[in-house]
């Protein structure tokens, strides 16, 4: 799906070699969950890649510029009694930054993802510490939930968090 400055897609095979070199970036690792892997090698692009395959529909999207993956945005459904929401999560290699791609990414994938899965609400969590994040939920329609103190812990330092959500 178009969005703006880039284009949502499923994953495909040959987008490893693409995105590998983007996501082994520190200042990539240090704003996502510890199961982002850091080094993140080839392989871990692959495992990736081919996991996103046995989705269907699917929950990751490859965020491309130039017809080249630079990124994925996808969600974590909820279960059990939270089944009707999911955590939304994306990254974009650092090149990418400040174009707009990860607000245009959000703005296409939330719709999309509340209408393939019947989501009520996506949320993220952020840190404090990613003004950059904050700023593209913000200008996508997710609005601030709660601050969440002491909430998460990344690189063996505890930090704040906030929730942003939005309702379908």
């Amino acid at each position: 799906m178009e969005c703006g400055p880039c284009v949502l897609r499923p994953f495909e095979a040959g987008d490893a070699p693409s995105i590998a070199p983007l996501a082994n970036d520190r200042d990539i690792w240090i704003n996502l969950r510890d199961r982002f892997p850091y080094p993140y090698l080839l392989e871990h692009a692959e495992a990736f890649v081919a996991d996103c395959a046995t989705r269907n529909p699917p929950t990751s999207l490859a965020i491309c510029v130039d017809d080249r993956a630079v990124g994925s945005i996808g969600v974590i459904p909820g279960t059990d009694i939270e089944r009707v929401s999911a955590e939304i999560g994306y990254w974009i290699g650092k090149p990418y930054w400040g174009r707009g791609i990860a607000t245009a990414a959000l703005k296409a994938a939330t719709p999309y993802f509340v209408e393939q899965f019947g989501f009520t609400r996506l949320f993220a969590a952020v840190f404090l510490y990613n003004p950059g994040s904050i700023r593209a939920l913000e200008k996508a329609g997710y609005i601030r939930e709660a601050l969440q103190r002491r909430a998460a812990i990344k690189d063996d330092v505890v930090h704040d968090q906030y929730v942003y959500a939005f309702y379908a």
